[in-house]
């Protein structure tokens, strides 16, 4: 078995029905196998997916154990030489898995390998390529040095936008969204902490792998990720995602710095707190004058391919539109925000 794919679901039958259609063309010159981790969905994914994809390997929990526990329960059955963790509200290309693994094939001491990830506005993620979150790091980021700076190779090193978003680079971590792992690579570091519920956990694995003597690479193969589709947006993800950084910065720099570590715990518990009141005050921008509206293109996927659609959208970020992709044979569209469901189909 060359490759095993491991989505973890929460709720996002339509975005991952969409997924699976990707994989499964990707992977139809590779010998995969594919598994969905559902966490308890209220939605009926798995009911929903379950007769166009029979070939999938279902493991349906009976609570929501998270994105790492979620992962470590495939992993345990994986059989692959490769391990893909891959979120469901992505869309890769055709040509994408046979392109990734020869890379890995290639390079026999990459442990990691992530990809060129955009947004459903084309827009690039940064988080697709990113440095350790040192002292120094965490700092820049949560003082706003690295936005003043973002260039800098001093003071950019989260973010990393000194590297060519369009060229291969080793880099230290890598967005579980998008993750190849080989699998010995997993023996020699662990499987994922199960400490971190969600967020962070990619950015421990990353650190791990790379201490156990791998190159984690950035690889600029372009995919969909509509980022957060499959997570709740509330005050206690917000307050999760926070949590998630603390855990790691306590677990890897216990001896850090008393000041600096204070300073960063801080930064920290502020940015959560303002992420915070923002998505509580949410409900209430319906008040305000909306802003004007962007560009709205959707595709056809009856007459173009995954591969044409990714690489158009990324010719085009810069367009300031939002794209959809039409299943004219379901009569849905999905784009970064909304699902349109056609009732006369």
């Amino acid at each position: 078995m060359k490759l095993s794919i491991i989505i973890v679901n929460y709720n996002v039958k339509y975005f991952l029905e969409q997924c699976l259609d990707s994989v499964f063309l990707a992977g139809k010159n590779l010998p995969i196998e594919v598994f969905v981790v559902d966490n308890c969905s209220s939605d009926g994914s798995t009911e929903y997916v379950k007769p166009m994809f029979p070939d999938v390997i279902y493991i349906e929990n009976q609570e929501n154990v998270g994105f790492s526990k979620a992962n470590n329960q495939a992993i345990a059955q994986a059989r692959g030489e490769y391990i893909l963790l891959l979120n469901p509200d992505t869309v890769i290309g055709e040509n994408s898995l046979t392109d990734v693994c020869r890379f890995m094939d290639e390079n026999p001491q990459a442990g990691a390998v992530g990809v060129k990830m955009l947004d459903g506005y084309g827009q690039f993620l940064p988080e697709s390529k990113r440095g350790f979150p040192s002292p120094w790091n965490s700092f820049c980021k949560m003082s706003g040095l690295s936005k003043l700076f973002p260039y800098s190779k001093r003071f950019g090193g989260y973010h990393l936008k000194y590297l060519d978003k369009n060229r291969i680079h080793p880099v230290d971590i890598l967005a579980g969204a998008f993750m190849m792992v080989r699998k010995e690579a997993i023996e020699k570091s662990g499987y994922l902490d199960e400490r971190f519920f969600m967020y962070g956990e990619d950015i421990d694995w990353s650190y791990r792998i790379a201490r156990s003597g791998y190159t984690n690479y950035y690889f600029p193969e372009p995919i969909i990720h509509y980022k957060g589709e499959s997570t709740k947006k509330d005050i206690k993800y917000v307050k999760r995602f926070y949590e998630a950084m603390l855990l790691f910065f306590n677990k890897h720099y216990p001896h850090s710095n008393r000041f600096f570590k204070s300073v960063i715990r801080l930064a920290i518990v502020a940015c959560g707190t303002i992420s915070g009141l923002q998505k509580a005050t949410k409900p209430f921008k319906a008040f305000f004058p909306a802003r004007k509206a962007i560009k709205e293109f959707t595709f056809d996927k009856s007459v173009i391919s995954y591969e044409q659609i990714i690489r158009t959208m990324d010719q085009y970020s810069g367009e300031k539109t939002r794209f959809g992709i039409r299943h004219p044979e379901k009569g849905i569209t999905i784009t970064s925000n909304e699902i349109i469901i056609d009732n006369t189909i």
